[in-house]
């Protein structure tokens, strides 16, 4: 049979269809863009990971939509860059811990991508903790409270540890180290009153020195009470208690009588620290039976400093407010010693003038002693960025 053939209209138009349905066919499909890509460091499957790295997650080709993390069943704080294309964890890592991290971008024309990850951070050789925080949480005090943070073991890296202190309050302040252990914030003028402060030490996982990390946060929240500032001459011996700016005590005093360096009572801002009614006073160095030798439970007593002064009750009423017979504490009269030790609070401020002998800074809670310089020098923060080389161009 003779195959049968197209006539030429027909197979003009089949050519013409054949080079063009390949350009037709082309037009007509969906490019469909790329996902973004999501990492995140330390990657999954990650074991020992050193606790002062930081939970990085990026997106490539599109923008971080949400990122979830979590220290066992604790979510991990963090937040985003500008473009959204990287989120970092707010503070180290806990130690000894598994994180679990789901991270979600989304790309041109609504493409996202989703990834999943788990690491564990390594159990450290040794591992510090904060031992104590003066003021306690919820304690009011008084407009000059210093807060003092005590560690369990030495602090040789004190900038890392610095940087990971948070004080959240209406004031400019700064921490000032006193030691290995123990480092003292304080405002740069008095508290205002009424303000709430909250004193968070995210020391989890910061490397404190070689081999040794942070085991734990501490967090605490005061509040700054009515302004009380007390006023103490010797020399006329009078003490004026102010609150708010009006006086609202006048008392008679007898100070310190002065006779050696250890009856002298120390000329300075001094702060209340602790009371007791009563409290047992000892003659420090002397036995019984040696001259000077005392042992004595005293009424209303008002600690302001560690060695041993105190504004306290006692009866000798012959003497306050004419000649000073103690030994360095400030007596009052019993009635009025008891007005001052119901109304005050820990951080009170009690300035002391008219003797020889001052109040060093680090006795007891003297910080207010150290101008605001002074005070500055005491933090690593502030030595470190004296150390870092200015940038040049």
């Amino acid at each position: 049979m003779k195959p049968r053939t197209l006539p030429p209209a027909a197979r003009a138009l089949l050519a013409v269809l054949l080079v063009a349905c390949p350009a037709l066919a082309a037009g007509c499909a969906v490019r469909v863009p790329p996902a973004p890509r999501i990492t995140i460091s330390p990657a999954d499957g990650t074991v020992a990971v050193p606790p002062d790295a930081a939970l990085v997650v990026r997106a490539e080709g599109g923008r971080l939509t949400s990122v979830l993390a979590f220290a066992g069943r604790d979510p991990v704080p963090g937040a985003f860059d500008p473009g959204h294309t990287v989120w970092r964890s707010s503070w180290t890592l806990r130690p000894g811990t598994q994180y679990v991290v789901n991270a979600v971008a989304t790309g041109p024309e609504s493409v996202t991508a989703q990834v999943a990850g788990r690491f564990r951070t390594l159990t450290p050789r040794h591992e510090v903790a904060v031992a104590s925080v003066v003021p306690s949480d919820g304690e009011t005090v008084g407009i000059g409270m210093p807060v003092i943070v005590t560690f369990t073991r030495p602090v040789e890296d004190r900038a890392a540890v610095e940087r990971a202190l948070e004080v959240r309050s209406p004031a400019e302040g700064a921490w000032h180290w006193t030691g290995s252990t123990q480092v003292v914030y304080r405002p740069r003028t008095w508290w205002p009153t009424g303000a709430d402060v909250r004193v968070t030490a995210h020391l989890a996982g910061v490397r404190a020195a070689p081999g040794t990390y942070g085991s734990a946060d501490r967090s605490v929240a005061f509040t700054v009470g009515r302004a009380m500032i007390s006023t103490v001459d010797t020399r006329t011996h009078q003490m004026v208690v102010r609150e708010d700016g009006k006086p609202v005590q006048r008392m008679q005093i007898s100070a310190g009588r002065a006779t050696t360096r250890e009856y002298t009572t120390t000329s300075g801002i001094h702060l209340t620290m602790d009371k007791g009614n009563p409290v047992r006073m000892v003659s420090p160095g002397r036995r019984k039976g040696e001259p000077g030798y005392y042992d004595k439970l005293i009424d209303y007593a008002v600690r302001i400093s560690n060695s041993g002064e105190y504004v306290h009750a006692l009866d000798n009423v012959w003497a306050q407010g004419r000649v000073n017979v103690s030994h360095g504490c400030v007596n009052v009269r019993p009635d009025q010693a008891r007005w001052f030790y119901e109304h005050a609070l820990r951080g009170d401020p009690v300035v002391v003038t008219g003797t020889t002998r001052e109040l060093e800074w680090n006795n007891g809670w003297g910080y207010w002693q150290l101008s605001w310089p002074r005070w500055l020098a005491g933090s690593a923060l502030r030595l470190e960025d004296a150390e870092t080389p200015a940038a040049t161009s």
